[in-house]
């Protein structure tokens, strides 16, 4: 046996094993309570799937919101296949795991951020808790949550 343990991939697989197990319960039960998630990811990522118009307005990284309004959420082993709305236009996205930057469900203050990284060594996760100042997390109006999915900056949560 030769070599070092190589935390930093075991880590990284962990932690997008977690994303995964969280919707494929998701997928089976729905979003319990008032769990909802933003998901930032790579649009520029070989296997991401999404509409030219939206790789063309966020060709490096766009953040989508699973909230009120998904459809046809499928887990796999490699990403997960869902449609959301973006104004009145369901589009369906296909995210990699890989492709995944931060995964945060900010009703229980839960966070991931996958550091890029500019060798080729892989990303370097790390745990957010807590993921959002709660003096910036606000409770909806019922006009807010009637909205749809939407593009949102994770500026205001991060440290």
């Amino acid at each position: 046996m030769s070599g070092d343990i190589d935390y930093g991939n075991l880590m990284h697989d962990a932690m997008r094993g977690l994303i995964r197990k969280v919707l494929l319960d998701v997928a089976d039960r729905g979003l319990p309570g008032n769990h909802h998630f933003f998901i930032t990811f790579d649009t520029a990522h070989p296997d991401a799937e999404l509409a030219d118009w939206l790789s063309d307005r966020y060709p490096g990284e766009m953040t989508v919101v699973m909230q009120h309004w998904y459809d046809g959420l499928d887990v796999t082993e490699d990403g997960f296949s869902i449609t959301l709305n973006f104004g009145d236009a369901p589009e369906p996205l296909y995210i990699p795991y890989d492709a995944i930057r931060t995964f945060v469900d900010p009703s229980v203050e839960f966070g991931l951020r996958f550091e890029q990284q500019e060798s080729d060594e892989p990303d370097s996760p790390e745990l957010l808790l807590p993921a959002l100042d709660t003096a910036e997390a606000k409770p909806e109006t019922s006009e807010e949550k009637s909205k749809d999915a939407e593009i949102v900056s994770l500026d205001s949560f991060r440290k």
